[in-house]
């Protein structure tokens, strides 16, 4: 293979020509590889501090192959604590700047960057950025505000464990029964300040989850908490539209891996499916309404009568800035309805919205005009009215072209150009429009808008045509009309739905 590695530090001398000091000029001009090792890990670790270059190891730790070349790497092209310089932000003074100093007379500052459950406990490992903490001290979190004593303190070699007593500016030690969370920070109780938290990106995929028992539900949720709180990239969320536990992630394995460990160390039984979409309904035309509630059953009955008209805000609904939300307009005249009751009738439009009575999701962008209406003296109140304006949404609802919403995502896919023909197909296939392709440095890079519900999935059939190099981004566009042939499916599953609920 060594036409192969002559080749490959060719390669390595042309990534590092574009930011290489005036001592290497000389080797990149001549293009010859007979650069002094020394000279050439200088020069990369000079580039990798300055962030303008990122070395790759490969390896198997599961093998323990290129584990050690890897660690030599740490050494000879990653910065000491002296070389880089890190702030935080001073929360008493507005968040001002505040630069760390390896200094151990300096107040203490220390950073949870991992979270680990062990026999004794959590355990919380934290580094040191400036000053000296010691066994018995006080320390403060910056981010709950809350005051914790530090009572046993280790060094981790791998497993094993070595008590300390104090550990200073660098340092990396361990804290035995600390209640935190990943990426809060510690400090002295006089200097309230905070470190850079790391960066989250958004997850990219999202599953539904929940326990199988309802025994386990203590457990499972104490799993999902512990998860979170030791991995700030893995996120739980409660959807209470379709009343479902959503966890989310930086893609389907990391996911999985929470839900096989669910499984074996908590041992709760788990169903795990693709989360619902969250659709909405609206209307397609203006329709009048009429709708007159009368209810006498001895003593004092209810009667409110309603008139006006239901009609979309936008004229696209499907414009992407199109207006999704809701308007009530009281446009009577004279006293037919009193004022005291027009806020029950916007109440109960309003209260109707929140469940669409095709899909159960929210009704958006429509417009409850009220132009006149009748009451009784005696039998009239504000609850005839709500139950009025209910019943009139519910009538005039069917009639004006009911529409089932589905979210639209711009979804922007980067492959190499030998694979464009096949990722057009897989996004035709889901109902996707492509709205723009373009080639750059032999990466083939298409955007389409394409709808969420036919996304799952996706990421692991592209991982699966491009050999794991593909790579894909999406995010909210707009709502569009679901279908006429996925209509039926929709309102089928949130019957359904209520089917399960009823028999619960």
């Amino acid at each position: 293979m060594l036409e192969l590695a002559k080749e490959k530090k060719l390669e390595l001398l042309g990534c590092l020509a574009d930011c290489a000091d005036e001592q290497m000029e000389e080797y990149f001009l001549e293009e010859t590889i007979d650069v002094p090792v020394d000279e050439l890990k200088a020069c990369i670790r000079k580039h990798t501090i300055a962030l303008n270059f990122c070395p790759v190891f490969l390896g198997s730790a599961y093998k323990n192959k290129g584990v050690q070349k890897m660690m030599d790497g740490i050494i000879d092209y990653l910065p000491k604590p002296t070389e880089v310089t890190n702030y935080a932000y001073d929360k008493d003074r507005d968040g001002e700047k505040v630069q760390m100093i390896i200094d151990n007379k300096k107040p203490f500052v220390g950073l949870a960057f991992k979270l680990e459950e062990t026999k004794f406990g959590q355990v919380t490992y934290i580094r040191v950025y400036q000053g000296k903490v010691k066994k018995g001290q006080v320390i403060y979190n910056s981010s709950t505000r809350k005051k914790v004593k530090v009572s046993r303190m280790v060094r981790m070699h791998s497993a094993d464990m070595e008590d300390i007593s104090e550990a200073g500016a660098g340092d990396i030690f361990a804290l035995f029964g600390v209640d935190c969370a990943s990426g809060e920070t510690f400090c002295d109780p006089g200097a309230n300040v905070q470190l850079t938290e790391m960066h989250v990106p958004d997850p990219v995929m999202s599953l539904t989850i929940k326990n199988k028992k309802v025994d386990d539900l203590d457990d499972f949720l104490k799993a999902l908490n512990r998860f979170q709180r030791e991995d700030p990239t893995f996120t739980v969320q409660h959807n209470q539209e379709s009343e479902e536990i959503i966890i989310s992630g930086m893609g389907e394995l990391h996911l999985f891996v929470y839900c096989e460990r669910i499984r074996r160390e908590y041992d709760v039984e788990i169903v795990v499916g693709t989360p619902t979409v969250n659709y909405r309904e609206s209307i397609d035309q203006r329709t009048p309404f009429h709708y007159l509630h009368k209810k006498q059953s001895g003593g004092a009955g209810q009667y409110a009568k309603v008139i006006g008209y239901v009609e979309p805000i936008n004229a696209d609904i499907t414009a992407p800035d199109a207006e999704l939300g809701n308007v009530f307009k009281n446009e009577t005249e004279g006293q037919n309805i009193p004022n005291e009751y027009v806020p029950a009738i916007e109440k109960a439009f309003h209260e109707f919205c929140k469940r669409g009575p095709k899909t159960g999701y929210p009704v958006v962008g429509m417009r409850y005009s009220l132009t006149d209406g009748q009451t009784h003296v005696v039998d009239s109140s504000s609850m005839a009215f709500q139950i009025a304006t209910r019943y009139s949404c519910l009538d005039v609802y069917e009639k004006a072209s009911p529409l089932i919403l589905e979210p639209i995502m711009s979804v922007e896919v980067t492959v190499p150009v030998e694979c464009q023909a096949g990722v057009m197909g897989q996004l035709v296939r889901r109902r996707g429009s492509v709205t723009n392709t373009e080639t750059k440095a032999g990466l083939f890079v298409l955007t389409a808008d394409v709808p969420l519900s036919a996304m799952f999935g996706y990421a692991t059939e592209l991982r699966g045509s491009t050999q794991g190099v593909g790579e894909f981004a999406m995010e909210y566009k707009t709502h569009q009309p679901v279908g006429e042939y996925e209509v039926q499916g929709v309102i089928d599953a949130y019957q359904q739905k209520k089917k399960d609920r009823a028999v619960l």
